[in-house]
Protein backbone atom coordinates (compact mmCIF):
# COMPACT_ATOMS: atom_id res chain seq x y z
CA UNK A 1 0.00 0.00 0.00
CA UNK A 2 1.10 3.31 -0.75
CA UNK A 3 2.39 5.24 2.37
CA UNK A 4 -1.00 8.15 3.39
CA UNK A 5 -2.94 6.20 1.48
CA UNK A 6 -6.10 5.15 3.36
CA UNK A 7 -9.23 2.76 2.45
CA UNK A 8 -12.26 2.49 4.01
CA UNK A 9 -14.23 -0.45 2.96
CA UNK A 10 -18.12 1.44 2.53
CA UNK A 11 -21.45 -0.51 3.90
CA UNK A 12 -24.74 -0.23 1.54
CA UNK A 13 -27.79 -0.22 3.66
CA UNK A 14 -30.93 -1.53 1.50
CA UNK A 15 -34.32 -1.07 2.21
CA UNK A 16 -38.12 -1.53 0.79
CA UNK A 17 -37.68 1.98 -1.32
CA UNK A 18 -34.14 1.70 -1.90
CA UNK A 19 -30.51 2.32 -1.14
CA UNK A 20 -28.44 4.06 1.89
CA UNK A 21 -24.60 4.64 2.02
CA UNK A 22 -22.78 7.06 4.05
CA UNK A 23 -19.35 7.71 2.28
CA UNK A 24 -17.54 10.19 4.83
CA UNK A 25 -18.46 12.06 8.12
CA UNK A 26 -16.83 14.73 10.07
CA UNK A 27 -16.04 12.40 12.88
CA UNK A 28 -14.77 9.64 10.84
CA UNK A 29 -10.83 8.91 11.01
CA UNK A 30 -9.74 9.62 7.51
CA UNK A 31 -11.83 12.74 7.92
CA UNK A 32 -9.20 15.90 7.10
CA UNK A 33 -11.26 19.12 6.23
CA UNK A 34 -14.32 20.09 4.41
CA UNK A 35 -12.63 21.79 0.51
CA UNK A 36 -15.54 20.78 -1.39
CA UNK A 37 -17.55 17.97 -2.91
CA UNK A 38 -17.79 17.08 -6.44
CA UNK A 39 -18.71 14.36 -8.95
CA UNK A 40 -16.97 13.60 -12.42
CA UNK A 41 -17.81 10.44 -14.90
CA UNK A 42 -15.84 8.40 -17.52
CA UNK A 43 -17.73 6.62 -20.00
CA UNK A 44 -16.72 3.06 -20.64
CA UNK A 45 -12.93 2.69 -21.50
CA UNK A 46 -12.83 6.16 -21.37
CA UNK A 47 -9.26 6.96 -19.02
CA UNK A 48 -9.37 9.84 -17.33
CA UNK A 49 -5.04 10.01 -15.50
CA UNK A 50 -2.80 11.44 -14.93
CA UNK A 51 -2.61 14.33 -12.29
CA UNK A 52 -1.57 15.49 -8.47
CA UNK A 53 -2.28 17.93 -5.93
CA UNK A 54 0.33 19.70 -4.05
CA UNK A 55 -2.07 20.72 -1.01
CA UNK A 56 -5.30 18.89 -1.53
CA UNK A 57 -6.11 15.65 -0.48
CA UNK A 58 -8.64 13.66 -2.51
CA UNK A 59 -11.49 11.03 -1.33
CA UNK A 60 -12.77 8.90 -4.21
CA UNK A 61 -15.57 6.76 -4.41
CA UNK A 62 -17.91 5.58 -7.34
CA UNK A 63 -21.36 5.77 -7.01
CA UNK A 64 -22.79 4.24 -10.72
CA UNK A 65 -20.83 1.75 -12.74
CA UNK A 66 -17.21 0.74 -12.25
CA UNK A 67 -14.38 2.62 -11.80
CA UNK A 68 -10.59 1.47 -11.80
CA UNK A 69 -8.58 4.02 -9.68
CA UNK A 70 -4.76 3.80 -10.28
CA UNK A 71 -2.52 5.52 -8.18
CA UNK A 72 1.61 6.25 -7.96
CA UNK A 73 3.85 7.89 -5.49
CA UNK A 74 6.05 9.94 -7.15
CA UNK A 75 7.34 11.16 -3.61
CA UNK A 76 11.01 11.51 -3.47
CA UNK A 77 11.82 10.26 0.50
CA UNK A 78 8.50 8.04 0.87
CA UNK A 79 9.15 5.06 1.80
CA UNK A 80 6.92 3.65 -1.23
CA UNK A 81 8.23 6.43 -4.14
CA UNK A 82 8.02 4.48 -7.39
CA UNK A 83 5.43 2.32 -6.32
CA UNK A 84 1.73 2.11 -7.72
CA UNK A 85 -1.61 0.95 -7.00
CA UNK A 86 -4.86 -0.29 -8.12
CA UNK A 87 -8.73 -0.42 -6.87
CA UNK A 88 -11.93 -1.56 -8.32
CA UNK A 89 -14.84 0.36 -6.90
CA UNK A 90 -18.07 0.05 -7.37
CA UNK A 91 -21.66 -0.66 -5.81
CA UNK A 92 -20.70 -4.65 -5.76
CA UNK A 93 -17.47 -3.45 -3.46
CA UNK A 94 -17.85 -0.11 -2.63
CA UNK A 95 -14.76 1.71 -0.97
CA UNK A 96 -13.17 5.30 -0.01
CA UNK A 97 -10.15 5.52 -1.37
CA UNK A 98 -7.73 8.93 0.57
CA UNK A 99 -5.50 9.59 -2.00
CA UNK A 100 -2.73 12.50 -0.23
CA UNK A 101 -0.88 15.16 -2.36
CA UNK A 102 1.91 14.46 -4.90
CA UNK A 103 0.36 11.20 -5.68
CA UNK A 104 -0.59 10.55 -9.06
CA UNK A 105 -4.23 9.09 -9.40
CA UNK A 106 -6.58 8.78 -12.75
CA UNK A 107 -9.40 6.27 -13.05
CA UNK A 108 -10.80 4.21 -16.18
CA UNK A 109 -14.28 3.03 -16.50
CA UNK A 110 -14.73 -0.64 -16.63
CA UNK A 111 -17.94 -1.24 -16.84
CA UNK A 112 -20.40 -1.28 -19.74
CA UNK A 113 -21.97 2.03 -18.49
CA UNK A 114 -20.69 5.31 -17.09
CA UNK A 115 -18.84 5.63 -14.06
CA UNK A 116 -20.04 8.35 -11.80
CA UNK A 117 -17.42 9.18 -9.18
CA UNK A 118 -17.76 11.67 -6.15
CA UNK A 119 -14.48 13.22 -4.78
CA UNK A 120 -14.60 14.93 -1.11
CA UNK A 121 -11.91 17.01 -1.10
CA UNK A 122 -9.94 19.44 1.60
CA UNK A 123 -9.61 22.20 -0.50
CA UNK A 124 -11.84 24.39 -2.91
CA UNK A 125 -11.28 24.23 -6.22
CA UNK A 126 -9.30 27.31 -7.33
CA UNK A 127 -9.87 28.86 -11.14
CA UNK A 128 -7.05 31.39 -11.19
CA UNK A 129 -3.94 29.17 -9.55
CA UNK A 130 -5.38 24.79 -9.66
CA UNK A 131 -3.47 22.74 -7.39
CA UNK A 132 -3.47 20.23 -10.18
CA UNK A 133 -0.26 18.44 -12.15
CA UNK A 134 -0.83 16.53 -14.82
CA UNK A 135 0.72 13.83 -17.13
CA UNK A 136 -1.04 12.07 -20.27
CA UNK A 137 -2.37 9.00 -19.85
CA UNK A 138 -0.14 6.76 -21.50
CA UNK A 139 2.91 8.97 -22.73
CA UNK A 140 4.66 8.78 -19.02
CA UNK A 141 7.21 7.35 -16.57
CA UNK A 142 4.26 5.64 -14.77
CA UNK A 143 4.38 1.90 -14.29
CA UNK A 144 1.01 1.54 -14.88
CA UNK A 145 -0.59 0.51 -17.97
CA UNK A 146 -4.32 1.59 -18.83
CA UNK A 147 -4.95 -0.88 -21.22
CA UNK A 148 -4.59 -3.59 -19.26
Amino acid sequence: MIDGVKVKKLKIIPDDRGRLMEILRRDDPMFERFGQVYMTTAFPGVVKAWHYHKIQTDNFTCVHGTMRLGLYDSREGSSTFGETAEFIISLADPMLVQIPPLVYHGFKCVSSEEALVVNTVTEPYNYKQPDEYRLDAYENDIPFDWRV
